[in-house]
């Protein structure tokens, strides 16, 4: 890093809250950001029960979203730690290096990729918008909230980041970008992540058996269960 941009700094005591923290978008935000973790639940439940043809050329290119939503968060887990990436008014410092000087949320960049990866996969082609209106609406509302929250906290240095740094697509940043970064710390952190790509990719497998038709598997699921 450049002597005039710091990669990261402790947090200020706190602030009074922002302008941008009392905003209407921002209040819907918090409520999005504390139930964050069970949202993409329904949402998945169309490209799973919906009929859809699940060509090869899905997986390929799901898999691919996949992989680069997913290397995308390892970065941003790495450089920001497990705790940091969970904004909230208890963050420590600001992280302005790595993939955050290219864009300013890469987790839920990842994520996006990574869910629009698995519809793709799922062949429910039909919902892709919806599904890209839906997170987009999603995720806007959140960083609303938590950009709210960092200009609470960090004041000028943050929106001085803001200003200088795109909030979704990436843009290689105009200084010395280099940072500390936990890689095994990160991988640790997303093995319950992996474990749910493994367990969706097992669901759309047994989607596309059964020709997206689930009443075979549940009457042997039942059948099973009263044997």
């Amino acid at each position: 890093m450049s002597s005039s941009v710091p990669p990261s700094s402790p947090a200020p005591a706190p602030a009074e809250i922002s302008e941008a923290e009392r905003t209407p978008s921002a209040r819907i935000g918090a409520v999005l950001f504390r139930h964050r973790g069970w949202l993409p639940v329904p949402f998945l439940l169309v490209p799973l029960l919906a009929r859809g043809i699940m060509e090869p050329t899905n997986w390929v290119l799901g898999f691919v979203l996949i992989l680069l939503g997913e290397a995308i968060r390892l970065a941003g887990v790495a450089a920001a730690g497990t705790v940091t990436r969970r904004r909230s008014r208890t963050v420590q410092r600001l992280v302005t290096y790595g993939i955050f000087a290219w864009m300013r949320n890469p987790l839920y960049v990842g994520n996006f990729l990574i869910w629009i990866g698995f519809t793709v996969i799922s062949g429910v082609l039909w919902f892709l918008p919806i599904a890209i209106l839906l997170f987009a609406a999603e995720y806007s509302l959140i960083v609303r909230y938590e950009e709210g929250v960092l200009e609470s906290i960090f004041g000028g240095e943050y929106l001085a980041y803001k200003d200088r740094t795109s909030r979704w697509f990436p843009r290689p940043p105009g200084y010395d970008a280099d940072g500390e970064h936990h890689w095994g710390e990160a991988w640790r952190s997303e093995i319950s992540t992996f474990l749910q790509y493994l367990v969706l990719t097992a669901l759309f497998v047994a989607k596309q058996r059964f020709g997206g038709d689930w009443r075979p598997l549940v009457d042997r699921f039942i059948g099973s269960s009263n044997g």
